[in-house]
């Protein structure tokens, strides 16, 4: 049977009650409506489903999943679609539930610094709902302007300013989760927790446990002062070190990001910053906190990167100028069409001191396989995200791309690291959990989910390696996917 198809035809009684539930005008069956889920970022595996339905809150959902448990129906969650790991795309699973409508913020309280959002609401919003009052939602993903809660819950989102202030697991305080069989709980952390932290285990499982509805997020006060800086090195080694060096000199960013000479020349012609075409990698430091002592540490900042080779380290003048360069970071992986008519973004984790030595085997796989590959990372964290850049009308490379992907992040392994720092497995990194995991791990991972997702009917074939989900998942047809 082919993954990409629904293993039986979803009955004609299921579809008339799940349109009873949530509306007509919320349920898609038409084949051209059904072509905008067949993936998500990760276009090199396709699959429709057979309907997609579009609860408004909680209590659809709830209604939805005992209907499809009752009936013994798998689905697969699905937030915004702005994830790269194929995370929900429908392997031999009907039914699709998605959460774009659930978009209210419900509650917001300054005093506590939380506020309860929805599984819909986009994540730039709660930062833009708190603004004017001096606070923000720090998780900050590059596709923060389009990527939603719950998503960022279900892949544990980090983004470039987590280095100082964390990942999405750290910002959230609460989560009410809708299980497989439609049971509505509410998971929480107090000031004083005890007990197995049920929030801990559900961010981060990639949809896999049930559908979180909505989240208790935490607020954090705007910092009194930033200061954003630019320093441009020969090349991507030269770089590494001065990470490195930053951090070793005692000096936490609140983002520390590179981009080498490939992801510099798109930028430039996207978005014309100012970036210096004939470098070989740049950094971005963000330093952020009480405005007495912030110029000491740009002066510390500067020094240890041109200690380490910078040819110009420089300072946004403004915060104009700083919204630019940022923009231009973040909306780096749009800039890419310019380059080639497709790429695949890989999402891996070596430790920063190995940085030079995955920038060069990176170089080594993209020169063997004959690709091109692009640089961005989260430096600070280790964090690196290679763009292998192809032609999509081409099976001879996309089969070379799909090899130079598992062959970076064997590597990353290799020097002690991981297949993820943020993307999450979805079914693209299935192959390469028994090399990151031990059988051990992997089983108690699989008792784990089997608590919350018993019949295995909420996104089936994700994460785990097919031995332990009784389903083989094979590598994509190679066919146009960029």
């Amino acid at each position: 049977m082919d993954a990409g198809q629904a293993a039986v035809a979803l009955p004609h009684h299921i579809r008339k009650k799940l349109r009873a539930i949530v509306g007509a005008d919320a349920v898609i069956e038409e084949k051209s409506g059904l072509h905008v889920y067949e993936c998500d970022g990760y276009t090199l595996q396709k699959a429709s489903p057979e309907i997609v339905v579009l609860p408004a809150d909680t209590s659809e959902v709830s209604r939805v999943l005992a209907l499809l448990s009752s009936n013994g129906v798998p689905f697969v969650p699905r937030g915004a679609g702005t994830g790269v790991s194929g995370g929900c795309l429908p392997l031999e699973i009907p039914v699709m539930l998605g959460t774009s409508r659930m978009r209210r913020i419900r509650s917001i309280d300054l005093p506590n610094r939380r506020a309860v959002v929805e599984a819909g609401v986009v994540n730039l919003s709660v930062s833009r709902a708190v603004d004017d009052e001096g606070y923000y939602y720090a998780p900050d993903p590059s596709s923060q302007s389009a990527c939603s809660i719950g998503g960022n819950v279900a892949e544990n989102s980090g983004g470039p300013h987590t280095l100082k202030y964390g990942v999405t697991v750290n910002h959230v305080l609460g989560l009410e989760l809708v299980l497989p069989d439609g049971e509505v709980i509410n998971l929480e952390r107090g000031d004083q927790e005890t007990g197995y932290d049920l929030v801990g285990v559900v961010t981060g499982s990639e949809g896999t446990l049930g559908v979180v509805t909505a989240a208790t997020v935490r607020l954090n006060v705007k910092p009194q002062s930033i200061a954003t800086l630019l320093a441009v090195f020969p090349d991507i080694t030269t770089a590494s070190r001065a990470v490195s060096a930053i951090i070793a000199d005692g000096i936490v960013p609140a983002a520390l990001e590179m981009m080498d000479g490939l992801v510099i020349q798109a930028v430039e012609d996207a978005y014309g910053f100012g970036f210096p075409r004939d470098a070989g990698a740049v950094l971005i430091v963000e330093l952020d906190g009480l405005e007495a002592g912030l110029d000491a540490l740009c002066s510390r900042v500067s020094e240890a990167c041109r200690s380490k080779g910078a040819s110009e380290v420089r300072r946004a003048a403004d915060e104009k100028e700083r919204d630019l360069l940022w923009k231009s970071r973040k909306r780096a992986f749009g800039a890419m069409g310019r380059l080639a008519p497709a790429y695949c973004t890989q999402d891996g984790v070596v430790p920063r001191s190995r940085l030079p030595e995955i920038a060069e085997r990176i170089a080594e796989v993209g020169k063997r396989h004959r690709l091109r590959i692009a640089n961005l990372m989260h430096a600070g964290d280790g964090n690196i995200h290679p763009l292998l850049l192809y032609d999509d009308k081409d099976e001879d490379e996309v089969a070379r791309v799909l090899t130079a992907s598992d062959e970076i992040l064997e590597a990353c392994l290799a020097l002690g690291g991981s297949i993820t720092g943020e993307h999450g497995i979805g079914v693209e990194k299935l192959g390469l959990m028994s090399s990151a995991f031990t059988d051990e791990t992997l089983d108690a991972m699989a008792d784990l989910r089997s608590v919350f997702n018993g019949d295995n009917l909420c996104n089936p074939h994700k994460l785990l390696p097919s031995d332990r989900q009784c389903i083989e998942i094979r590598r994509p047809r190679v066919r146009g996917g960029g």
